[in-house]
């Protein structure tokens, strides 16, 4: 039994996603198909890629990932396979994967060429369909990635810049919220490793998190830590700080948007 995964930018209005389940089920009618969302913001690289970060360990060895979030699509950028730690990654080569090269060796990177695998009609506007689906069916049958084009190097991959967190001048640990959930929870690039850190060091001092003209002190263990409506700071599941609020929305609450800066300020 095979696992894919499917990242995409689609949503679920139209028959994109559900073609491209048509399209692996044809070829490997025994494969699973999960999706992790479909609602990544349109073309949005950076969150994407932190999506795809914080997702692919909970699943099986051997499962095939697949992200689609293609601004480029039909232009000269490349396809792109890579294996590491039991699982494989097959995305556009425009920087989607900039935080899962970070997270280990790599086995294997392949710049996906060999039409024998794709579609026999390729569209220029969805190579998700004919080019990305059946590839990842193939993949998850067993075929080698050598066998679906040139190997390259990871120094050849293309990767994006993506804001991470820093010391500010102020001795202040300065964070962006990257995602937004449909709870209107906040989250942000600061990862658990990073708060403890920051947190240890400052000799036990009170934490206060602060974005916009909105102050939280310390970190809540729960959704119900907090009062009813009321923002709180918390280690979410996927490991990032984020900003909720109980029973309610952070965005609306704070009046926040992907960008904003997140604010770690350490005090007696």
């Amino acid at each position: 039994m095979s696992t894919i995964t499917l990242l995409t930018d689609f949503g679920l209005k139209d028959t994109y996603v559900g073609l491209m389940k048509g399209v692996i089920l044809s070829v490997n009618p025994d494969a699973v198909i999960i999706d992790i969302t479909h609602h990544v913001d349109p073309h949005d690289l950076r969150q994407a890629a932190f999506i795809i970060k914080s997702s692919y360990r909970y699943f099986p060895a051997g499962s095939v990932h697949v992200i689609v979030v293609d601004p480029g699509v039909g232009s000269r950028r490349a396809i792109v396979a890579l294996t590491m730690m039991g699982q494989t990654f097959l995305a556009p080569d425009n920087g989607i994967l900039t935080l899962i090269v970070d997270e280990g060796d790599i086995d294997a990177i392949v710049r996906v060429e060999n039409s024998d695998y794709f579609l026999k009609a390729v569209s220029q506007t969805f190579h998700g369909r004919d080019i990305f689906a059946p590839v990842a069916a193939h993949i998850s049958l067993g075929v080698d990635l050598e066998r679906l084009g040139t190997p390259i190097a990871k120094k050849d991959l293309v990767l994006i810049r993506i804001s991470k967190p820093y010391v500010g001048k102020k001795d202040e640990l300065v964070g962006t919220i990257v995602s937004i959930d449909r709870f209107g929870n906040c989250i942000t690039n600061i990862d658990s490793d990073c708060l403890a850190a920051f947190i240890n060091a400052g000799k036990s001092k009170k934490l206060q998190v602060a974005i916009g003209q909105s102050k939280i002190n310390g970190l809540s263990l729960n959704y119900e830590s907090a009062s009813l409506q009321s923002p709180m700071a918390i280690i979410g599941s996927s490991g990032y700080l984020e900003i909720a609020v109980d029973c309610g929305s952070a965005r609306r609450y704070l009046g926040a948007a992907k960008g904003d800066a997140v604010h770690l300020i350490l005090s007696n």
